[in-house]
């Protein structure tokens, strides 16, 4: 058996309140290991995402896979955050950024003052017609916009845009509904906390609801640009457990920026 370094940090934290942002799972790994291993070290941390690293053969530079409870996933970007503060935290950075191969290409996320600041793809979206099975599930009446989302996790995502916090902050989706559907669904809203609000609904990945969602932003905060007419935006996702990051929209790149945090919750190690 052998000792791997492991840890759990919440990303995107909701100011200094405690029990918020996305906890992720980290684990430093010497070797790689097999798929059935990584899927079932995430079954058994029971997070949203398992982040995995190995060092590249170059400073700075890691590659990083993802990993849910049911399957590995293409983008993630708490668990990306999560990754970066740590490895800069226990000082294995030595440069300005932490650099990650995964497979959604090179990522990297560059220290701030106390923040952290990723750049990450943009992710599309496309006006669709509203489904009403799904408009029923939500339970919030006709939103005002429409949207498919480019998938990233296999299944399909659409966001709904409504027209206040208010509406977002009540939602209750009927879950079950939405699972069969296949539909993932992201809600948001201009908002009164912060420029933007949002939640994101992703029974058909196994999840009910995922609390602060960087890959969500990479729609959110190009789609918001275009509507405030700013490439910088505060945000929050505002489900029963909150949080908040800063985006930018990088349009000329195709790309965003996510600025926030993480915190430490746990470390140790996991043994094989």
């Amino acid at each position: 058996m052998a000792d791997h370094p492991y840890a759990e940090l919440h990303a995107f934290p909701d100011g200094e309140r405690p029990h918020t942002g996305n906890p992720a799972g980290v684990m430093l790994l010497d070797a790689p290991l097999d798929d059935a291993d990584l899927l079932g070290i995430a079954r058994s941390n029971n997070l949203s995402e398992t982040a995995y690293l190995i060092e590249a053969g170059e400073p700075d530079l890691w590659n990083l896979r993802w990993f849910t409870p049911g399957h590995e996933v293409d983008l993630c970007g708490h668990a990306t955050m999560a990754s970066a503060a740590w490895l800069f935290d226990t000082g294995r950075v030595s440069g300005p950024a932490a650099r990650f191969d995964t497979l959604s290409g090179r990522l990297e996320v560059s220290r701030s003052g106390d923040r952290f600041v990723m750049d990450f793809p943009a992710v599309g979206f496309t006006p669709a017609e509203p489904d009403a099975e799904i408009v029923r599930a939500m339970g919030a009446g006709d939103p005002l916009e429409v949207w498919d989302l480019e998938r990233i996790h296999g299944s399909r995502y659409q966001m709904l845009v409504y027209e206040s916090e208010a509406k977002i902050a009540g939602l209750d989706p009927d879950g079950g509904v939405l699972a069969k559907a296949g539909v993932n669904v992201l809600a948001t809203a201009k908002g009164d906390s912060a420029d933007i609000v949002s939640r994101f609904f992703c029974p058909a990945a196994g999840i009910s609801e995922d609390p602060v969602t960087g890959s969500a932003h990479c729609t959110l905060a190009p789609y918001w640009a275009q509507r405030l007419g700013r490439d910088r935006l505060s945000a929050r996702q505002i489900g029963p457990r909150p949080g908040s990051l800063t985006v930018e929209n990088r349009a000329a790149e195709g790309r965003v920026g996510l600025v926030g945090t993480a915190r430490l919750f746990l470390d140790g190690v996991i043994r094989l």
